[in-house]
């Protein structure tokens, strides 16, 4: 797939450390603009147990390195400028969000909102290639196109702004499925300049940003990414599988950041499940969310993000198998795996395991302990 002169992962760089450096630079203004508009977190004893007012506008800073490196680097990449301009549209968006604490009602409309933008500027999921005996069917999704499109984004923006719940947890998360999907793309480059090769730039950029804020944002952060930033994020994973790996054989290729995003994708869908068996909006904010629980079990925030890295890095690890990403996968996965044990050893040895029950919105309830507050830090959920 590759010729055997080229190094395609190199291209991944310039952007990296652009969109990493553009980010850094960035973000001590995004806190400056946080605190003259009120888009701050305030400490208290219910959600919030960061000890100092943190501001949240860390999404703009992410988007403009993102931007930045893009602009300079994404000659090749189809669809440039429309992905700027949905990446743009939802960060500004949401960016009111955090200053105004929109309901979620709104937030849902602007969600479904980029969806139809996106559709509008032609990147759309068209066609399904379902796999066979010899080789795939594909299914050409016709009027369905913008409909699976929207519902792809939404779901992308929905897992990862639940998951922006603990420090440092969301960035890094995100930056491994956006490794994961240039591994994957790389294995799919036909010749220089296709569409995978732009797929390379985008997971470059989008990895850039996210390590750029992982400087501000790792226990104890200093600045939050707020809704701007998770919701960016979300839109800007949708499209780099929309655009490049899913083009290839959505039936298989989807599965890639499916699988990487296994851990969030599963929480936000428990979290729905647990919260209409209880009778309650599924919309309505509750304890039960998994950072929650290996906080409860007294994981410090630096653990706590490890593990979702680690767990993370493993479905990555998996997921790339689906591209011939063999040995050295095995090898990798097998690393993370004991390090995730390690770490939950290290942890059931200095923290004994008790019983959890999550209880009321604000409050994480261990047995044999005080209640918890339930956030690491701010309202990192759109509900």
């Amino acid at each position: 797939m590759i010729a055997a002169t080229s190094s395609p992962w190199l291209s991944a760089l310039p952007p990296f450390l652009v969109a990493s450096a553009v980010c850094i630079a960035a973000v001590p203004g995004s806190m400056w603009l946080a605190r003259r508009t009120g888009a701050v977190a305030e400490p208290d004893q219910d959600r919030h147990l960061h000890p100092l007012p943190t501001p949240r506008l860390g999404g703009i800073a992410m988007f403009a390195g993102f931007a930045v490196a893009i602009a300079i680097f994404g000659s090749g990449i189809t669809f440039r400028w429309q992905v700027l301009a949905v990446t743009g549209a939802i960060t500004i968006a949401m960016a009111v969000d955090d200053v105004l604490d929109l309901n979620w009602l709104s937030k849902l409309a602007i969600e479904v909102g980029v969806g139809v933008l996106t559709v509008v500027l032609g990147i759309a999921i068209t066609t399904i290639a379902i796999p066979g005996g010899h080789s795939a069917s594909v299914w050409d999704l016709m009027w369905l196109a913008a409909p699976v499109t929207i519902v792809w984004l939404v779901g992308m923006q929905v897992s990862v702004n639940l998951l922006d719940g603990a420090d440092g947890v969301a960035a890094g998360v995100i930056a491994i499925v956006a490794g994961v999907c240039l591994l994957a793309a790389i294995n799919r480059i036909q010749t220089v300049g296709d569409v995978q090769s732009g797929v390379v730039i985008l997971s470059g950029a989008v990895m850039g940003c996210c390590l750029g804020f992982l400087v501000f944002n790792l226990p104890p952060a200093r600045v939050f990414m707020g809704d701007s930033g998770s919701h960016f994020l979300g839109v800007a994973l949708g499209v780099i599988t929309i655009l490049g790996v899913a083009k290839i054989v959505v039936g298989l290729s989807i599965l890639v950041p499916l699988i990487a995003l296994g851990l969030p994708i599963g929480d936000t869908a428990f979290a729905i499940i647990r919260r209409t068996l209880s009778g309650r909006n599924p919309a309505a904010p509750d304890a039960g969310h998994l950072h929650h629980r290996l906080r409860a079990v007294g994981m410090t925030p630096m653990e706590t993000a490890l593990t979702f890295y680690l767990v993370t890095g493993i479905l990555g690890c998996l997921a790339l198998t689906i591209y011939g990403h063999r040995r050295i996968i095995d090898v990798a996965a097998g690393l993370l795996v004991v390090a995730l044990v390690v770490l939950v050893w290290r942890n059931r040895r200095r923290v004994p395991r008790l019983p959890f029950a999550p209880v009321e919105d604000s409050e994480v309830q261990v047995d044999g302990r005080r209640a918890h507050p339930s956030h690491v830090h701010h309202r990192g959920e759109s509900d």
